[in-house]
């Protein structure tokens, strides 16, 4: 069961964060509070150590504290902001942290790239009514970069301490 819920509730948390902001140019606050709930009930559960279960709240803290001061200083959207630090907490402060901020900043230079483009062609004016493309034709409007953090943490999940005692358990460990 414990298995079932570290497969299933980050990644649609993920998933359902980028379609949101793709929407709806919002990511929900229960998202990031789904992710830190279900992160802290289910570590401690999968036997990780206490130690290692604070610096993954050490991880959590700082991107936080970095995040809202980028939005504070109206470099980043608040939900982006909660969304970094929860997925934050799933991969501590280890190697899959910084992949994860690396990987989500690559996809979201693509992503502006490729809306900016976007929106300076000839195709922005057609789609404007188009329900999933319409927040991607108005420039007030700013980037849904939600879309790269869900997949960033799509690509880097896998090799997060909890996936891989997850995937421990079905190989039989």
């Amino acid at each position: 069961m414990l298995e079932a819920l570290i497969f299933v509730v980050f990644p649609f948390c993920m998933a359902f964060a980028a379609i949101s902001d793709m929407l709806s140019m919002t990511i929900a606050n229960r998202v990031a509070i789904i992710l830190v709930v279900t992160f802290t009930v289910a570590a401690p559960l999968t036997g990780m150590e206490w130690t290692a279960f604070a610096w993954h709240f050490a991880a959590f803290f700082t991107v936080l504290l970095v995040t809202f001061s980028l939005f504070a200083l109206g470099g980043m959207g608040g939900g982006d902001a909660k969304l970094l630090a929860a997925t934050a907490l799933y991969m501590g402060m280890s190697i899959q942290l910084v992949q994860y901020l690396v990987i989500s900043a690559f996809l979201g230079g693509l992503l502006t790239l490729a809306i900016l483009s976007f929106r300076g062609s000839a195709l922005s004016v057609y789609a404007g009514h188009n329900l999933f493309l319409r927040n991607f034709t108005e420039a007030q409007k700013g980037i849904p970069y939600g879309i790269a953090l869900g997949a960033g943490g799509l690509l880097t999940y896998p090799a997060s301490p909890l996936m891989q005692w997850a995937f421990g358990q079905l190989a039989g460990n």
